[in-house]
């Protein structure tokens, strides 16, 4: 089943208005171990990255105390 020119103008419009965007550059190799440990304990990257960034920011906050 395709998907149709408007089905994926409003897909891009409703992520434009949801969701910010950003790009990542790692070492060569270092994505691969980053895709198969997201896969093994998030189910996808991501959900890892987001995690990893909540739990790395929930803990710098604590040190401020």
């Amino acid at each position: 089943m395709s998907v149709s020119k408007a089905q994926k103008r409003a897909t891009q419009k409703y992520n434009k208005n949801h969701y910010d965007l950003f790009h990542i550059r790692v070492p060569k190799g270092i994505k691969e171990k980053i895709v198969v440990h997201a896969k093994k304990y998030d189910g996808t990257l991501n959900k890892f990255l987001k995690r990893a960034v909540d739990e790395t920011i929930e803990k710098d906050n604590g040190k401020d105390k």
